[in-house]
């Protein structure tokens, strides 16, 4: 027999789903989808008053939680259960950017602050939140990881610390897999959140645009990577453990084609018969 088939606003099935930065950016649209299709989210956030605000707007709980202090991630974990009871997932969104600066005058204190919180805050995370899992047999983790985390770029702390969750990811599948719990991760390209949009508008940080070096030719929006994550926590993906799915519009696919002036062009749309509209026998 088959396994039951779910719609999609029903597939949380009142499941509890804690978001690791989960008011802002990506993290947000995660939380706001999980909740459509019939999850009960905690949004766990530092920034405690748009945690809160966000929790408002969407029926859902809030946390304020900061990953960096591995004693308090525990601690919240024992407090969601014990509030909200047995917790079925985790995403793990939280990060910090690293300024544009050569590795000769990055201050090895943001050194550690980008790699504490994306790669030992992510490791933290995953044993306080998968250990719980364990414990009930089932469980699902997804990992924010970045497609910089395959393709380096000037940022040397976070692809390094990106690159790490990627191997951590699979390195939990392994160890948590026989006990019920999924863990993958996902690995967002240039998502237009409002800070990207904010930088592209006013020439800051990029040399060439973003949407330009993707095969789609466009920015990724938070929603489309919510909606891998929400995949990867579903049933939809019960066969699924240790993988890394991309969600760039395509650039580390278009990466190899700049050497020959980028990526084609769109093709000519095609009428109803298959033939450019120019090509179309006439009556």
């Amino acid at each position: 027999m088959g396994s039951p088939q779910h719609t999609p606003c029903d597939e949380g099935r009142d499941r509890l789903a804690v978001v690791l930065g989960g008011a802002n950016g990506i993290g947000a649209a995660t939380c706001t989808l999980l909740r459509e299709r019939g999850w009960r989210v905690v949004v766990a956030d530092i920034d405690v008053s748009a945690a809160q605000a966000l929790a408002r707007d969407i029926g859902a709980a809030a946390l304020q939680l900061d990953l960096c202090d591995a004693a308090a991630v525990g601690q919240a974990a024992t407090a969601i259960e014990e509030r909200h009871g047995a917790l079925y997932a985790m995403v793990n969104s939280a990060a910090v950017f690293q300024p544009q600066q050569p590795p000769e005058t990055l201050p090895l204190q943001t050194w550690d602050r980008i790699v504490d919180l994306a790669y030992r805050g992510t490791y933290v995370g995953n044993v306080e939140f998968a250990r719980r899992m364990a414990a009930h047999g089932e469980g699902s983790i997804v990992n924010v990881s970045s497609m910089v985390g395959q393709r380096p770029n000037h940022g040397h702390a976070y692809y390094s610390a990106k690159a790490a969750v990627n191997m951590l990811t699979e390195g939990m599948a392994g160890e948590w897999g026989r006990s019920g719990v999924r863990v993958n991760a996902v690995s967002p390209g240039f998502v237009a959140v409002p800070r990207m949009v904010a930088n592209i508008r006013e020439g800051r940080r990029y040399a060439v645009s973003p949407a330009e070096v993707s095969a789609l030719g466009r920015l990724v929006e938070p929603l489309e990577v919510a909606q891998a994550i929400a995949f990867l926590l579903s049933d939809q993906a019960s066969a699924i453990t240790g993988a890394n799915l991309r969600v760039d519009a395509g650039v580390l696919a278009a990466n190899g084609w700049a050497v020959h002036g980028g990526v084609p062009q769109a093709r000519p749309r095609t009428g109803g018969h298959g033939l450019p509209e120019a090509g179309r026998p006439t009556d």
